[in-house]
């Protein structure tokens, strides 16, 4: 059952890595933002505080453990609730730090969306992360904006299941380092009111 609220959930892609801007798969390891990540973060702050239109602080800020995450909220201005494991990366496995590329010299075609991951984790077990995540934002929605400051594949993984679409149809959801997306409801219906909005867009 969806219940209409004037609420949005705001979900905010970390800022540029070094890992981010070259490609490799980044889970577990905690890498640090970049001279350019951290100020894509200060700008993702504004982004969102241009986009809601209140100075009433959101209700919840939750972010992934990671320091990219709790780092790129800081900058963003936000005060941290909570650090959630379940907002944490897909879990690349044995193809941490590698890059798509690298993989498909092993695997052919591979892709994080359609095939197996050794030793990480697999689509129905991220799913599953993202709907206990977003059974807690439905609950706090009524009572004001939620933000969620945490990595690419998992948001976009978030979008798909806020749609209530398969995890593996985040392929078709672009979010940037520091993008941000809008997630809310028209007339009782889950939505995607804005996304991959960069920093920038003022």
């Amino acid at each position: 059952m969806t219940v209409e609220t004037g609420s949005a959930l705001y979900i905010l892609r970390h800022g540029e890595t070094e890992w981010s801007a070259s490609g490799q798969h980044t889970g577990v390891t905690d890498i640090p933002l970049t001279a350019t990540g951290e100020q894509q973060a200060r700008r993702a702050g504004l982004v969102i505080s241009a986009l809601r239109g209140s100075a009433v602080p959101p209700y919840r800020v939750f972010t992934s453990p990671r320091e990219r995450a709790v780092r790129t909220a800081e900058l963003a201005g936000f005060t941290v609730d909570e650090k959630a494991e379940e907002l944490a990366e897909w879990n690349y496995g044995d193809y941490e730090g590698l890059t798509t590329s690298q993989i498909r010299e092993q695997v052919p075609g591979w892709t994080v969306w359609t095939d197996p991951i050794p030793g990480g984790e697999e689509a129905k077990e991220v799913s599953d992360r993202a709907d206990t995540l977003l059974a807690r934002v439905r609950e706090l929605l009524p009572c004001g904006d939620v933000v969620l400051v945490g990595h690419g594949h998992f948001s976009r993984v978030l979008i798909a299941r806020w749609l209530d679409q398969p995890a593996t149809q985040g392929v078709h959801f672009g979010l940037d380092p520091a993008g941000t997306a809008v997630l809310d409801y028209e007339r009782g219906e889950p939505r995607v009111g804005r996304l991959n909005i960069p920093p920038l867009d003022l």
